[in-house]
């Protein structure tokens, strides 16, 4: 696995866009949002929706995984 970060396209709301994400990130976003019962788009489309706009939406991708898992414990 690597941890040079990767772009990865998404369609919010029918609008092309990519982020660029460390596999860990991608692979943590994607179970998240399988187990939430979304696809992975409709996931992304959620939190660019409440992000602050100063905030790129990897950074709000990964701060969401991370606040997932460490509410876990």
């Amino acid at each position: 696995m690597s941890l040079r970060p990767k772009k990865r396209s998404l369609n919010l709301r029918g609008h092309q866009t990519s982020v660029t994400l460390e596999d860990r990130f991608w692979r943590a976003f994607c179970q998240i949002a399988h187990d939430k019962g979304l696809s992975i788009n409709g996931l992304a489309a959620e939190l660019d929706e409440s992000r602050d706009l100063e905030t790129g939406l990897a950074s709000t991708i990964r701060d969401y995984v991370l606040k997932h898992y460490m509410d876990k414990e």
